[in-house]
């Protein structure tokens, strides 16, 4: 474990790591420690480290092969449409 102590802080920073810290209602070190996980690409607890997946969701292997079977018509280039 590291120890870490920040000086100068900013007021606004401090202000915004307050309201974060009620809004996810978790102590100040463990929303300083998630954000810097975030923030660092670290996030390993959460499928992802870019986010989509929080909106997407994952797909199985076989919902991947169904939506690979679904769109491979548009693979297909129409000769005709491109004269």
């Amino acid at each position: 474990m590291g120890y870490l102590t920040v000086r100068n802080l900013p007021n606004e920073i401090a202000k915004a790591l307050r309201a974060e810290t009620r809004r996810r209602g978790k102590s100040l070190n463990q929303t300083v420690i998630d954000l810097l996980k975030q923030a660092l690409g670290l996030d390993w607890d959460s499928p992802g480290m870019n986010g989509l997946e929080k909106l997407a969701g994952l797909w199985s292997q076989e919902e991947l092969e169904d939506f690979e079977r679904a769109t491979a018509v548009f693979e297909h280039i129409d000769e005709e449409q491109w004269r």
